[in-house]
Parts: C-alpha cells; structure tokens; sequence
C-alpha cells in the first residue's frame, strides 16, 4: 500500500487566502476569476518593459501591450525572463530601469504569431505562444459539482485547511467519500481523489483518483490501493481531458458501487492466491505477465518483507514503487502493471 503526499504538500504551500471552505466556496472564487480575466492576442512587437511608479509603489518594471501598462506577478515575470532568455535571480538584482533597458535588448521582436496576455484587471497572469490552449478552473469544478456528487474535502488539516485551494496559479483539490467504506477482511477502504488545473500553464490537467484507510490531520492519504493517475498538456486536446476526468470519476463512482460487494472478495482471493514459492518462481511469473526485471526485483523484495509472494502483495508493493518514480511514463507503467496483476484474479 502507498502513502500519498500530493494533499500534504499542498497544505504546507498554501496561504490562508488560497484556502477554500468547500466546493460552492472554490465556485465562487473560480467564476470570479473567469469574469475578471481576459485575453489579449498582441504581436511580440507590441510587447515592451517600462520602469514606472504608482501611487503607494515605488518605481518598478512594468509590461506594456501596445498602449497599455500593467504590472507583472511572480509568474508572469517568470515567463518574461523565460522568454527573453535572461536569468530570473540576474533581473531581481537589477534597478527597474536596468531591468526595462535589459527587455529591450533581449525580447524576441521577430515572427508573425501572436503572444497570447492573460490580464486580470492592471496585472499580466500569464504570457503563452500560440499552442496553449486555456481550460478555466471553473469547467474542472462543474464537473466535479456534478459527477462526484458524494464526495467532500476530508477532514480539515491541523492549520484549519479543507484540502480545496485556488490562487492565482493553480487549483488543487482534495476528496473523499466518507459513506463510501468497504469492509476487507478486518480493514476498511474508502474512495478519494485529488484533481488539479492552472489556467497560467502552471501545471498539467490531471486527476489521481484511488482506496484509501486513513487520512491524517497532516492530510497524508494512509495505504491507498488502486491508484489511477491521469494528467493532459493545455494543448489544443485539453477540454478532452476533462472529459476523462468525468469518466474517470463516473467509474471511481460506479466501481465504489460495486466493490461494495465485487472489490472484497477480489482483494480477499488476491491475497491468498500465491504467484510462486519462491523469489525465481514469482520472477518467472512477474516477466511473463510483463513486468520488467528490475521492477520485478524491486517488488519482490518488498512482498518478501511481508512475508508472501501473494498477487496482492505484489501488487501493493508495484503502487508504492509508483509513488516513488518521478518519470511519468514509467509510474504510470507501473501503475498499468499492478491493475492487470490484480485482473488476473478474476480471469
């Protein structure tokens, strides 16, 4: 079984502004946002830095598009830097002045596609090219006030956070359905996800949903079983993902339904059905149903810990190996191993 830290992370990183107190609290605040912003479709001529001062400010660097001003925040001023190819820390030691004078002789002004200015009221949220495709944090809402219907955040985190937070890079969003237990032999399961989007390019589309015993005021999901991530690029295919997510959701909710009696007994025969009496012939069996050598191994040792060579505890110890890989192709490999290891039970 795997611990998850995804929730815990964002407990840790969000202000208390970023905090919401429940689903209709995050809509809110995400609609709010989508009427607030807009785009602003200007050519790379159009774009140049100014050092100007505002009332309450001292002099800073400003973004002008075509004949408007407006101000940079961290990520967007991050994005300019990327853009113009200078170091981010190299511009934060320079005077506003300097910096202007720097943009001037480093921004791109050549090519005839369009840089896209998200603006939200006088302050630039985020600068794309052409091939970024926006999804408004508000869709991912809808589909989770509608789909997932019987889940809510966890219980609340030491700092009084609720596992539902939206600023002004990304939203993060964690849930769980507290109705949803299923008893297997003396433990207990329940299903939860997390989901997450930017409507900056911050991060990816991308949902993770899985079983989980126990969540801790430190927001810590406790031996989840049955982990299944999905993430989408802003490209031009973006709103499919959502479209994933939906169905993503609608099999969590369809499979909670019928594991309440099917998921049981499954788990229950994967952990009495033995895959070989020892290392060499669990590792025979392990190659032939596609698992490579080394994660083989890998597994092995950890169900050997546990004392069995059980499709369950090989299956438990590929999802934890998951959680530790950082390519996303390959935990999502081992991922895809451990589901058709545990499929076996019933074929």
């Amino acid at each position: 079984m795997a611990n998850l830290k995804a929730a815990h992370k964002q407990l840790f990183a969000r202000s208390p502004d970023e905090r919401c107190e429940d689903l209709p609290d995050l809509s809110r605040r995400c609609q709010r946002k989508r009427e607030q912003s807009q785009d602003r479709w200007e050519s790379p001529q159009n774009l140049a830095t100014i050092a100007e001062s505002a009332e309450g400010r001292s002099s800073q660097l400003r973004a002008k598009i075509g004949s408007d001003g407006y101000w940079l925040n961290d990520w967007s001023f991050s994005q300019l830097c990327k853009m113009a190819g200078v170091a981010k820390d190299t511009v934060n030691r320079l005077s506003p002045e300097t910096a202007a004078a720097v943009y001037r002789e480093t921004l791109p002004r050549s090519g005839q596609k369009p840089l896209q200015f998200f603006v939200e009221g006088e302050t630039v949220r985020s600068i794309h090219g052409t091939q970024y495709t926006r999804l408004w944090d508000i869709e991912l809402v809808r589909v989770l006030q509608e789909f997932a219907t019987d889940f809510q955040p966890p219980q609340k985190g030491f700092n009084g956070a609720t596992g539902l937070y939206v600023g002004e890079q990304d939203l993060f969003a964690f849930l769980v359905d507290p109705l949803g237990w299923i008893e297997i032999g003396d433990q207990a399961f329940a299903p939860g996800f997390f989901c997450w989007n930017s409507e900056v390019g911050r991060r990816s589309l991308g949902i993770s949903t899985f079983w989980f015993q126990a969540v801790c005021a430190n927001h810590i999901v406790w031996d989840a079983v049955d982990v299944v991530d999905f993430s989408r690029k802003h490209t031009a295919n973006v709103h499919e993902g959502l479209n994933e997510i939906r169905r993503i959701i609608e099999k969590l909710v369809q499979r909670r339904d019928e594991r309440k009696d099917g998921f049981a007994s499954v788990i229950e025969q994967a952990m009495s059905t033995q895959i070989g009496d020892n290392v060499d012939d669990a590792t025979k069996f392990l190659l032939k149903n596609g698992v490579t050598r080394s994660l083989a191994t890998r597994a092995l040792e950890i169900a050997q810990d546990k004392g069995a060579f059980t499709i369950f505890s090989v299956v438990d110890a590929l999802t934890m190996l998951a959680r530790d890989v950082e390519n996303a192709g390959d935990r999502t490999d081992a991922d895809q191993k451990a589901a058709s290891l545990l499929s076996l039970v019933n074929s």
